[in-house]
């Protein structure tokens, strides 16, 4: 009878071992690790650096009205172009914390992004419920 016990635990740990081998290679083994891993790498976007964002992207738009409305300023152009390039930049990290996907370029002197992209995010991240 011992023997018996012996030989049956043996081959229950052998079948055991071939099914945790077998599971541990399959399709759904990788695809449940993978989701757990993404549940784990996406926490959720701090709220006050949410809103640090957004007032900041509401004064820098203002500032862009401002320019474009007053012809008297000194050195118009480079101002338009230095805050459109911050807004840019300011748009981009607004929509990594929105969780979209975002064409990241880098910003050179005398690069601006294109205004279709820039509308894209913008359109983006106002149907996500931001305002600025």
């Amino acid at each position: 009878m011992t023997w018996q016990l012996a030989l049956l635990t043996a081959a229950f740990a052998l079948v055991a071992t071939v099914a945790a081998r077998s599971w541990a290679r399959s399709d759904a083994h990788r695809d449940a690790v993978t989701r757990r891993a993404l549940r784990r790498r996406a926490p959720a976007a701090d709220p006050l650096l949410t809103l640090t964002v957004q007032v900041r992207l509401g004064e820098l738009a203002r500032e862009l009205r401002a320019i474009d409305d007053d012809p008297q300023v000194f050195a118009r152009a480079h101002h338009a172009r230095a805050a459109q390039g911050a807004y840019d930049a300011l748009l981009r990290e607004a929509c990594r914390l929105a969780g979209l996907s975002v064409v990241d370029l880098p910003m050179r002197a005398g690069e601006r992004a294109e205004s279709a992209e820039r509308l894209r995010e913008e359109l983006e991240l106002s149907s996500r419920g931001w305002s600025w």
